[in-house]
């Protein structure tokens, strides 16, 4: 089943308009607060309660399910305001939010309530289950199942962290195609060459201008049975 997203039109529709008086600017703006809602799946309502929360007090805090959604106010004027989105140490978004819309009454469900149904189309690839020639730069929540045709000698590398950690970027192929996947430390042992492994809730990256696949803190590998796999004899 494909993942069924938003698009975003550029102007408001008629329905749950804030009012005919709103600037482009400020109307750019609750069309982009409202992606940010959308895209992590957060309540509307309690997402710009917690914008002016930071506008008035400087810092406010989203929960979510497994991290925290951190709004900054970075900036004030007489006009706006410069909010941080951060989830983690990754910074989501910076934007300057028109004071007109932080004195408005829930901006953002009223825009998302005033998208049409053809708003909902499914522009994102069902990414369970893929094959290798499937694979396309920065999807997440990858499954894939491949057969290990090399693994390279470990090498230690130092991380941002400053501490020692062991990497190979062992190759994966099917039928379709090949890409290496970056193992870290007690992983590389888990793999040997001409195991078929099933990769859950992966991601692909790029590695000096070629993908990459990579295992994330809730990603799982498991060596599986080979039979019905092809070997590495008709991999071709």
């Amino acid at each position: 089943m494909s993942t069924i997203r938003r698009s975003y039109p550029n102007n408001y529709g008629t329905r749950g308009r804030p009012s005919s008086g709103h600037s482009k600017t400020a109307k750019e703006a609750t069309q982009y607060l409202a992606r940010i809602a959308l895209r992590l799946n957060i309540d509307p309502s309690k997402f710009f309660s917690n914008l002016v929360d930071a506008w008035e007090n400087n810092e406010s805090t989203y929960e979510l399910a497994t991290e925290k959604l951190v709004i900054r106010c970075r900036k004030k004027t007489k006009e706006s305001a410069t909010f941080l989105f951060t989830i983690g140490r990754k910074a989501l978004a910076q934007l300057k939010v028109p004071e007109e819309i932080l004195k408005e009454r829930d901006p953002i469900k009223r825009y998302i309530d005033a998208l049409p149904p053809e708003a909902f189309s499914p522009t994102e690839p069902d990414t369970k289950n893929l094959k290798i020639i499937d694979l396309k730069q920065r999807m997440k929540h990858v499954n894939i199942t491949a057969r290990v045709v090399e693994t390279p000698e470990p090498k230690c590398v130092l991380t941002r962290f400053g501490t020692q950690a062991y990497v190979s970027n062992v190759l994966l192929a099917d039928k379709t195609g090949t890409i290496r996947l970056s193992l870290w430390n007690e992983k590389i042992k888990k793999v040997s060459v001409d195991d078929v492994i099933t990769i859950e809730n992966c991601s692909v990256a790029s590695f000096r201008g070629k993908q990459q696949l990579k295992i994330g803190r809730t990603g799982t590998l498991n060596v599986v049975e080979g039979e019905g796999f092809p070997s590495l004899l008709n991999l071709s």
